[in-house]
């Protein structure tokens, strides 16, 4: 395999710097790699009240939830008490599993989310809850010599760990759930300082990377991605911190943990081609596998079952033309190969990247920023397959964001952030309530009936939606060598560390997304040369979709000061650039153009024919029905918009409104409020798309 991808790359160099090499700055040799920055400290109007309310209401209420107390009686809560399923690990006890199998992973999703909040955010009972559960975790772990821990398989089918002995891995997500436990360890150690579940992480890391990769070792890659960045975080935290392997009692060998994710993205479409998931259908590829028919001879050479399209296990992922399956699966896979990129810089990796990001929001992704049209295996559908009412899992749309954020890393291009700015504003916002205590797991575009649900059976996206958010203030800011990014515009203080040990004190002040005025003050330590980067959103360059899949009428520009003087800064990969001496207290200010626009859809996507879109800055709006008597029957006048922030409706928001016209020809008034705020007041249903008059 390596082999052949050596080959590849060769074949491909040219090809990447086509793809790649969006920067003519010869220093960065056609990739500008921005470096997180850690230290921000949000403090914004906008979203201020939202962590305030997620760091407690919400935290408490899905840990709460997967506890069962959210049932009246005791006994339905022993029932419903996830938890416990590590006390019978523990205790040695089989039978009787709470949950999916898949439960364990949302479990450590949790933590890794709301441990990053804590950290943020600190809260004394809620630290001590975490812990408790820790010990909970670790205790069960310690019941098995090799650090094995996966509750379903321990308490259901124990002789079917990894899919032995005619399991279902596809299934068991023993791979998914070994993941996601090694991602909450990096992040709660990061978080918080302490190492237990780090240690219990490790154990695990060990194990796997022990059992799984290139022959003699075995031929296991997950069935549910998200592992493989798991595994390059705890690769990085070891490589950056290397003095922490002492304080742990665990050995630890980081470079085993970057190979076994290599291997998991490397040997996707390495199997014995069958089952035939299409054609064959689910239940008949499940036998063939239960009865472990890839072992026989017969089968084709491969020592394990393909998990098919729907887990990105066709074939290679590098050969991959177009993002295909489970739509959270295939984000995660991808945003693992970037990370994988940011460590390497192989151009497999980044051409396959960019490959796959290109086609999602080029020709798969919603206005809103969702991501997996069809509800048949939650995947996505074909080029330009767009549809009112597509599934759109909030899961999928965390992926995808993720993903968008991950390249803009790699790059340095804005392009990415603002694909991400548009999942965080809409599609990721939507997932919980303005409660923080109700949740949506599908987010279709137009909908009759649409209300928010207190809890799922399978509860996936509250979890994803804490990680998201929790690792948003990192976000906001990145640096390389001598230039600091503005990727967000959220009020925000931060100190960001430059080549030369330059360190600059960055305030920003805004009311954004309600308002365009961004504000900065620039305070490095004496005065120094560097280049500030304000990304230019492309929906306020007259560019609403990098890839041209939608497009609006908006023509405002934006405009920029220092020191109270306009300036003209050049744009480089969606970034203007402010290249100056610094002293202290320098102010700019960006004035982003905040007024109503229509959107509409690229010719070729046929559902959305003849229909518009409204939006102001980020936000995506919808037409509820409970602001709007009669809204099947009404059609979009071309007639001038306003906007108007409404600081009683909906916690405060900007509405738009206008003009409308009915069946019967008379011209009515409309108004939209955004697309994240809806189903707040009732279920009646509500409309993103609607026909133009």
């Amino acid at each position: 395999m390596k082999e052949n991808l050596i080959l590849l790359s060769l074949a491909i160099g040219s090809l990447f710097n086509v793809g790649f090499a969006q920067s003519q700055n010869t220093a960065q040799e056609h990739l500008t790699q921005l470096n997180q920055v850690k230290t921000t400290v949000i403090n914004d109007p906008f979203w201020n009240p939202k962590f305030a309310l997620w760091s407690t209401t919400t935290a408490m209420d899905v840990l709460d939830k997967f506890e069962g107390k959210h049932v009246k009686s005791s006994k339905e809560q022993r029932k419903n008490n996830v938890l416990e399923n590590f006390d019978k690990v523990a205790s040695g006890k089989k039978g009787q599993h709470v949950g999916l199998p898949w439960f364990d992973g949302l479990i450590y999703e949790s933590i890794r989310g709301i441990g990053d909040l804590v950290g943020r955010y600190p809260d004394a009972a809620l630290q001590i809850r975490l812990d408790g559960i820790i010990d909970r975790i670790d205790a069960a772990q310690q019941s098995d010599q090799h650090g094995y821990l996966n509750t379903y398989t321990d308490l259901m089918e124990p002789n079917h760990r990894w899919g032995d002995n005619g399991g279902f891995l596809r299934y068991q997500h023993d791979v998914y759930n070994a993941g996601m436990l090694v991602e909450a360890g990096v992040h709660y150690y990061r978080a918080t300082g302490k190492t237990k579940l780090l240690g219990v992480a490790t154990r695990y890391a060990n194990y796997m990377s022990g059992l799984m990769g290139s022959p003699p070792k075995r031929n296991i890659v997950p069935a549910h991605a998200g592992p493989e960045e798991a595994l390059i975080k705890l690769y990085w935290l070891y490589k950056a911190e290397p003095g922490l392997k002492q304080k742990l009692n665990v050995p630890v060998n980081e470079q085993a943990y970057f190979d076994l994710a290599r291997f998991w993205i490397e040997n996707r479409g390495q199997h014995a081609g069958y089952p035939l998931w299409l054609s064959w259908g689910n239940d008949r590829s499940e036998a063939w596998i239960k009865q472990e028919k890839y072992k026989e001879g017969n089968a084709g050479a491969g020592t394990r079952p393909t998990w098919g399209d729907y887990a990105q296990d066709s074939i290679s992922v590098f050969k991959q033309k177009t993002i295909e399956g489970h739509a959270v699966r295939a984000t995660l896979l991808a945003t693992g190969i970037t990370a994988a990129a940011l460590e390497t810089h192989e151009a497999p990796y980044m051409l396959t990247a960019d490959r796959l990001w290109d086609n999602m929001t080029g020709q798969r992704m919603f206005v809103t920023g969702g991501v997996g049209a069809i509800h048949d295996d939650e995947k996505f559908g074909a080029d330009y397959f767009l549809p009112t009412d597509a599934y759109l899992e909030t899961c999928a749309a965390v992926g995808a964001g993720f993903f968008s954020q991950r390249m803009n890393e790699l790059t340095g291009n804005g392009k990415y952030m603002d694909e991400f700015e548009r999942v965080l504003y809409n599609n990721v916002l939507t997932g919980v309530s303005l409660s923080g205590k109700q949740y949506t797991y599908q987010n279709p575009l137009n909908a009759h009936k649409h209300s928010r649900w207190e809890w799922h059976s399978c509860p996936c996206c509250p979890p994803m939606f804490l990680k998201m958010v929790s690792a948003l203030p990192d976000f906001i800011y990145s640096s390389a060598k001598d230039r600091v990014y503005v990727n967000l515009f959220i009020g925000s203080t931060a100190t960001i560390q430059l080549a030369d040990n330059k360190q600059i004190n960055l305030e920003q002040k805004t009311e954004y997304p309600w308002k365009g005025n961004i504000a900065f003050v620039v305070n490095p330590d004496s005065e120094t040369n560097f280049s500030l980067m304000l990304r230019i959103p492309g929906w306020a360059r007259g560019k609403e979709n990098p890839m041209d899949l939608y497009r609006s009428d908006l023509t405002a520009p934006f405009t920029i000061r220092v020191n109270g003087k306009p300036v003209k800064a050049k744009l480089e990969d969606g970034y203007a650039v402010i290249e100056r001496k610094w002293k202290k207290a320098d102010q700019v200010t960006l004035e982003l153009p905040m007024k109503p626009r229509m959107i509409v859809a690229n010719d070729h996507v046929k559902d959305l024919k003849d229909m518009i879109a409204l939006a102001s800055g980020p936000i995506i709006y919808c037409l509820e029905a409970v602001d709007n008597p009669g809204l099947d029957s009404i059609g979009i006048a071309a007639a001038p918009m306003k906007l108007e922030f409404r600081k009683n409706l909906l916690n405060g928001v900007n509405i738009v409104t206008g003009n409308a016209v009915a069946k019967d020809g008379k011209t009515i008034s409309f108004q939209a409020v955004p697309y994240y705020a809806s189903g707040n007041r009732e279920g009646a249903g509500y409309k993103v798309w609607i026909p133009r008059e």
